[in-house]
């Protein structure tokens, strides 16, 4: 099945009723219970409420039509560590040293202690705060999630790991309770859901925060119930030089769209038994860390994972609060990952320590207040993006087609989803205010070291 012209913009429209709650619902007698769960690796139309042809995502669809599935979120960032960094900061990830690792690897680098993080004001506010899946924001033995403001974590430290043996691009173990090295060998999306079911389902005192961050769908391609293709990863990982063993979990020599499909239909069942956990006063966005990879659904955007064109940073989002929302909406209004950590600070009562790159949505979703105006800013080594309104500028000096390489470039996204057509020539002016704008940016974040861009 393919999407037609019509339902196309039907996705990319916005619903013409606002965002606001019945005026007979009153405001909830305590604050909301807050769970925030990522995908890893997932693309724009990777689920079947997103218009994937061959995926099917029940749950996740059942999500959307409960609550408000956002055509235009977007991913703090194409890489992993720094969109982490950007929800867990509600900033920019190149305002601090750990958020120019594109991403983090190897030791070292990491989210300072010190730095606030939306656990650690929420805390500070009575919230019990939880983080079960993967990190990514630093190693052992200076950096993890139970010293930057959760009370508790179980899960992995690093970027990829083998779902069976559990073992990393080192070829090290990287499954932890708290920062203890914990041994199940089962599949990991499943050991992951039941530690997310199983937290919900407390008899909890105080509010909670609940991270819960799936690898799913992130190499290498392993479904549950592969054990053979997953022993021979863990072997490879065990043997091969060092320099090899990045390339093995890559798993560049296997995989396919069957494979990837079993992976994503998985996170969507595993994502509804944590939904049909959580009552109705909880708060639950989805999203994904950046845009997809090889086998990813990303049509019509061009781009994929590492790159700031839509397919790599444009992402699923969907915001579920049935105590609160109004279900089946389906808003155009751009957002992105530091506006969630923004939002759920207004809504717990909690303020920011620092000040905020992203914007709370808390009044738009909930009183049907106009969206906030302000542009969205990306940036890598090599790469720069701007969007305001229905334009985005974007210059990558590294970019494939010779074309785009260098040179600055000026997008319509509502008529040119694809960014083919480069309207610079066309609108000078704007060009060279939005550069301008991106330039006042990036002039108050950290530089990138002398010799990478």
């Amino acid at each position: 099945m393919s999407l037609t012209r019509r339902a196309f913009g039907g996705l990319l429209g916005t619903v013409a009723a606002g965002l606001s709650v019945p005026a007979a619902q009153a405001a909830p007698a305590r604050r909301p219970n807050v769970l925030i769960v990522l995908a890893d690796d997932l693309g724009w139309a990777d689920l079947s409420c997103y218009g994937s042809p061959h995926i099917k995502t029940p749950h996740l669809d059942r999500m959307a039509a409960r609550g408000i599935r956002f055509t235009d979120g977007y991913s703090g960032s194409s890489t992993c560590s720094p969109t982490r960094l950007s929800l867990y900061t509600g900033r920019y990830p190149g305002r601090i040293p750990a958020g120019l690792e594109e991403p983090i690897e190897g030791p070292g680098a990491g989210l300072d202690p010190a730095h606030p993080t939306l656990a650690s004001m929420l805390r500070s506010t009575g919230y019990t705060t939880a983080m079960i899946g993967k990190w990514h924001c630093g190693s052992l033995p200076s950096h993890s999630p139970t010293r930057s403001g959760w009370d508790e974590f179980f899960g992995n430290f690093g970027g990829s790991l083998e779902y069976y043996s559990k073992l990393d691009t080192e070829g090290r173990h990287d499954l932890y309770e708290g920062e203890t090295p914990y041994e199940d060998l089962r599949y990991y999306t499943r050991i992951l859901t039941e530690r997310a079911v199983e937290f919900v389902q407390r008899e909890h005192q105080k509010p909670w925060l609940l991270n819960l961050n799936f690898t799913t769908p992130h190499w290498p391609w392993i479904a549950e119930g592969d054990v053979q293709e997953a022993r021979r990863i863990e072997g490879l990982l065990r043997t091969v030089p060092p320099e090899q063993k990045t390339l093995a979990m890559a798993h560049l020599d296997g995989g396919s769209v069957a494979k990837y499909t079993q992976m994503v239909e998985d996170l969507d069942r595993s994502v509804g038994e944590v939904l049909d956990a959580v009552g109705p006063d909880t708060l639950v966005i989805f999203s994904s860390d950046n845009g997809g990879e090889r086998f990813s659904y990303t049509w019509p955007f061009a781009g994929i994972k590492g790159v700031l064109q839509e397919g790599g940073i444009r992402v699923p989002t969907i915001v579920h609060w049935p105590e609160r929302l109004r279900g089946g909406q389906v808003s155009s209004t751009p957002v992105f990952t530091p506006d969630w950590t923004a939002t759920v600070l207004e809504l717990a009562g909690a303020q920011p320590m620092l000040p905020l790159d992203g914007v709370s949505l808390a009044g738009h979703l909930l009183h049907g207040e106009a969206a906030p105006a302000r542009d969205l800013f990306w940036r890598t080594e090599t790469q720069r993006a701007l969007r305001r309104g229905k334009w985005k500028y974007y210059r990558a000096e590294d970019a494939d087609l010779p074309f785009y390489r260098g040179r600055d470039l000026l997008f319509d996204l509502e008529a040119d989803p694809r960014e083919q057509a480069n309207r610079a020539l066309h609108e000078p002016a704007l060009a060279a205010a939005l550069r301008t704008a991106w330039e006042a940016v990036d002039a108050g974040l950290l530089p990138y070291p002398e010799g990478t861009r």
